[in-house]
Parts: C-alpha cells; structure tokens; sequence
C-alpha cells in the first residue's frame, strides 16, 4: 500500500519545477494558473535569482504548492492513472496539506494559491518580526520536548509545533522563552537545540490572528470531498468530509504538526510506501527515521516522474 505525500516549508530552491514547466504543458499550466490567481508572477520569484524573495513566507507556500501539484498532475497524465489508482492515502507537511488537498481534488488550484497567499502574509503579520521564534530540538522525544517548552514559557507562549521524526521537534513561541527551552533541552541531554532561520512563530498560540482570518477565507471556498482520504496534521489520521477538512485547516494554524504520529497511523493502515511529490527530500529523510519498513520514493523532476511511473507501473 502506498501514500502519496507533500513537502512543506524549507523545501524551497530556486528553480523548483523550471525543467517541469518547460517538458510539459500539463505544469505549465499549473503554474500560469497559479500566477493568474495572485495576480502576480510568482513563478518568475521561483524562476529567479532572488532567493529572500521565494523564502518569504507569502511566496515559499504557494510556490511549494504549485512545484507539488504540477509534479503529481504531469505524473497522473505521462503516467495515464490518478493518484487513487496507486495510492491509499494523501497527506502533506504544514503548507504541503494544501498540496495533498488539491492533488486530490478537494480543493481548486486557484483556490489553494490564494488560501495559501493569505495564509503566509496572515501568519507573518500575526506577530511582529523578533518577538516569536522557533527553534530544533534534536534527541529528546516528544513527550520530554514538551515539558521542556512548559517549563520554559514562564507565562509566555511555547510549545511544540512539530514533531517530526523521533528525537526531532520543533519549538514555538515568544522568542525569550524559545530561547528559555533551547537552554532547559541542553540540560536535559538534547544533542542539539537552535533557532531556525524562520520569520515568524509557526503552530502555536501566538498564530491565533492568522487562525481567524484563515476560518473567514475557508468558510468562503468551496472545498470537496477528496479522491482519496487526507492523512490530517493536527489529528495524524485519515479524513473525508469537507466540513473536518475545513475545519482542522484552521486548527492547524496554531495546532502541532504531528508528522511522525501521521506516518505511524499510515503504517498501521498498511502503508508500505511513501511518495513525495514536488521540491527536494525531506520527508523522504524522515520516514527513514520514523519506521524502517516504510520505503520512500520521490519525484520532483521530469526524469524523476519518468523513473518513478515505471516502478508504479512495475
């Protein structure tokens, strides 16, 4: 059994999909229909050479989402199957929920460009810059990365955003107390505990202004039910039903990404496979981590789709 899985932010590279673009114009029109849906040009921000510009927030999402949509839609039409036909489940890391959502029809491409503009400009204004942070705690688990973040708040907000791979999660909060719970790991035997290079305090508390607006814009669109079911962040299992869908996109603003917990749920469901679909290998590299059965594919590129429609055909 297999799933079919979408990176989320940090995955991002200039160049992402150009070579896809250029072969086919099953990705060209992703991406042209993405531009028009901004009103901007956002694949010459990918395209570019202006890296700050493609990390910001308002542009990595939607362009992350459209170099994963354009790499499962060419893979469906050079490959002459639906992701359904080879696949069990969708599911995406944060912003890649989007991604899972939309290549499987749950939600329309324009749709999820603009869902996806409002939501990084909605997170990034929801705390001024320098007064959250986030931060990698790596080789503690789970359950002692959170009591280190309740110890480390002092009244101020801090959590665990992701949890990622065993000894792998991702703190979020004030920065001062973020800052408190890198400290507080290193005691408690973390290898290592740093800021992450990010803008703003994802999945957490402190994204409760990003929450509201994103429950206005979604209570707006049009959201169906999905071809196959969507492994959710904030519940690590399936769902189908537009409204859950609808839903648990606003709780995962501020909600934990629970990425481990989401690949266990899915071996258990007899998942044996992992395919990700779009820019780089970061979940592929996880799922290494999180259970050894589980094998992992990816495509992100013209060759790679070429490669990978032989072994789904196999």
């Amino acid at each position: 059994m297999r799933a079919f899985v979408f990176p989320g932010q940090g995955s991002q590279v200039l160049g992402m999909g150009k070579d896809l673009a250029d072969a086919s114009p099953v990705a060209k029109a992703v991406f042209d229909e993405v531009d028009e849906a901004l009103g901007e040009s956002l694949s010459s921000i990918i395209w570019g050479e202006d890296g700050d510009a493609l990390t910001l927030t308002q542009n990595a999402q939607p362009a992350l989402m459209a170099v994963s949509v354009a790499t499962a839609r060419v893979l469906e039409a050079e490959g002459g199957f639906s992701l359904s036909d080879k696949g069990a489940f969708v599911a995406g890391h944060s912003l890649g929920e989007y991604s899972a959502l939309t290549a499987s029809g749950a939600l329309g491409l324009s749709d999820a460009a603009r869902l996806l503009r409002l939501r990084g400009v909605s997170m990034q204004e929801a705390v001024p810059v320098g007064v959250g942070a986030m931060a990698a705690v790596l080789g503690l688990e789970l359950d002692d990365a959170r009591a280190v973040a309740d110890a480390a708040a002092q009244g101020e907000v801090c959590e665990a955003a992701n949890d990622n791979a065993p000894g792998q999660v991702v703190i979020s909060g004030n920065k001062a107390a973020v800052e408190r719970a890198c400290d507080l790991a290193k005691e408690k035997g973390a290898k290592r505990a740093m800021l992450l290079p990010v803008s703003a305090p994802f999945h957490c508390a402190l994204m409760a202004p990003a929450a509201e607006k994103m429950a206005e814009a979604l209570g707006n669109t049009q959201i169906a039910a999905p071809s196959l079911p969507v492994v959710a962040n904030v519940e690590a299992q399936a769902v189908n039903d537009p409204a859950v869908i609808r839903d648990l996109l606003v709780k995962q603003v501020t909600g934990s990404v629970r990425w481990r917990e989401s690949v266990i749920w899915m071996a258990g469901q007899g998942v044996t496979q992992l395919v990700e679909l779009g820019a780089g290998k970061v979940l592929s590299g996880l799922a290494k981590r999180i259970d050894r059965n589980v094998t992992s594919a990816n495509a992100g590129t013209h060759a790679e789709i070429a490669a990978l429609i032989e072994t789904l055909e196999g």
